[in-house]
Order: structure tokens, then C-alpha cells, then sequence
């Protein structure tokens, strides 16, 4: 079985390949679900990490609906990832209506044939997974990330199950809550990939800072935080008045 490890920085890539994992998955934000991460953190990974890496292209938090300035953004990343030497990227496209953006899709895998994609779990967000399976096999795709359209992959073993017992090639890759408690269910049920981060959270600070920094309203799956063009443009004027 391949032991995939969200790795979200160089010290839990180092972690994951010291500790045994096939692969990586590399990403910054956990918190949000992941974004591409630095090129100062991908250029160092690729020099301390000899077991494969696939990156997250992910441009922003929130929907997995894409502005044209986005989508060029996520072609420049998979290029510098293949221009690296990476094994692979992670990525996922939907249109508003939680369909597959199959158009966009096919361009992004276009870029660079050698590397590998995995579908992240943006397809926990489809409205048929049975039926855009085979849509992303045929895309090119050799790994769905997914916990089943649950909460967690456990929840939603049946779904997953189902996908793996009826998969071509693709391999169907449990994530979301893996952990010691639940791995062993999802072995004996025969999938061949596990998606896990086993994060732990290391207090670094004597105390807890005066100020927050995290923004909670920030936090949204159906809404992106933008800049405002007329609120800024009345900030500009009145200062300049």
C-alpha cells in the first residue's frame, strides 16, 4: 500500500520520507486544505527529499473554480514543477455547478505528460462521482484523493469502496482522518494508496500572543476574500484629498 504524507513543510516532508512513506504530498495551509506552496520550499524539498513529491497546484483557499489570471497561475506552477524534476502535481478543477471543468482539465495535463496527477478532493465536491470517475481517468489522472463526500474517509467508505471495485486503472486514494484507529479498515478492504498528514501541533511560543493573526472570517468554501477596487480607490482619494 502507498503511504502518501501531506507534507506542508520541509520539516514534515523530511518526517514522512525518514518515517517510511512512499510519497509526498507537498502543500502550504493546511488549515485551509492546502495552496501551492513557495518556490524557496519547493527548491529545498527537491533537494533533501529522494522518495517521490507530488505538488499541490492550488492557487488560493476556498472553491475550486477558477478566474482566467487563476488558471494561468496553475499552468505557470505545474510548468516550474516539471522544470524542477518533481514526480507529479495534485489538482482539482470544478465549475460553479460542481461538474468537472473538463476543458481546462485536459489543458493542464497537456502541459507536461511525464508528470503524474492526482485529483484532489475537489471531487468530494461533484455532483456524480460514479460518473466523473472514468471522466478523469480518461483525462489522464492516475489517483483520486477522496474521503468518500464525507467529513471523513471513513464516513465514507462505501462511496469509496464502490469507486475502487470499479476502477480501470485509477487508484482510489482514501483521505480525510486517516489515522492508527482507522487505517487497518481501510486495508483489509484492499485499497492500494492512504492519504494522511499525522500533524501534530508544536506550541514554539512562551505564551500566546496579545494579538490574533488568523482571521476567521477569512474562512469560507463558497466565498473568496478579494480586494475591493471602489473601496480602495475612496481610500486613495480621501488621502490624497
Amino acid at each position: 500500500m502507498i503511504v502518501e504524507v501531506c507534507a506542508n513543510s520541509l520539516e514534515s516532508a523530511i518526517n514522512a520520507e525518514k518515517a517510511g512513506a512512499s510519497r509526498i504530498e507537498l502543500c502550504s495551509e493546511l488549515a485551509v486544505g492546502g495552496i501551492t506552496p513557495s518556490y524557496g520550499l519547493l527548491k529545498m524539498v527537491s533537494e533533501e527529499i529522494s522518495i517521490p513529491v507530488r505538488v499541490l497546484i492550488r492557487p488560493r483557499s476556498g472553491d475550486f473554480s477558477y478566474s482566467d489570471a487563476e488558471f494561468e497561475i496553475m499552468k505557470r506552477d505545474i510548468e516550474l514543477c516539471a522544470e524542477i524534476g518533481f514526480e507529479g502535481v495534485v489538482l482539482g478543477l470544478l465549475l460553479p455547478d460542481f461538474s468537472l471543468d473538463e476543458s481546462r482539465l485536459s489543458v493542464l495535463r497537456a502541459i507536461d505528460p511525464r508528470l503524474n496527477m492526482t485529483f484532489h478532493r475537489a471531487f468530494d465536491w461533484v455532483s456524480k462521482p460514479e460518473e466523473a470517475m472514468p471522466i478523469i481517468e480518461n483525462l489522464g489522472f492516475d489517483t483520486i484523493l477522496s474521503s468518500g463526500q464525507e467529513n471523513k474517509a471513513i464516513n465514507g467508505v462505501n462511496l469509496l469502496s464502490k469507486l475502487h471495485q470499479t476502477a480501470k486503472q485509477l487508484t482510489i486514494m482514501p483521505g480525510s482522518g486517516v489515522n492508527l484507529e482507522t487505517i487497518q479498515s481501510f486495508k483489509e478492504i484492499g485499497f492500494h494508496a492512504i492519504h494522511l498528514s499525522a500533524v501534530q501541533m508544536n506550541q514554539k511560543l512562551a505564551q500566546r500572543p496579545k494579538v490574533p493573526m488568523n482571521s476567521a472570517s477569512m474562512l469560507s468554501d463558497d466565498a473568496v476574500p478579494i480586494s475591493n477596487l471602489e473601496v480602495i480607490r475612496q481610500i486613495v482619494e480621501t488621502v490624497k484629498i
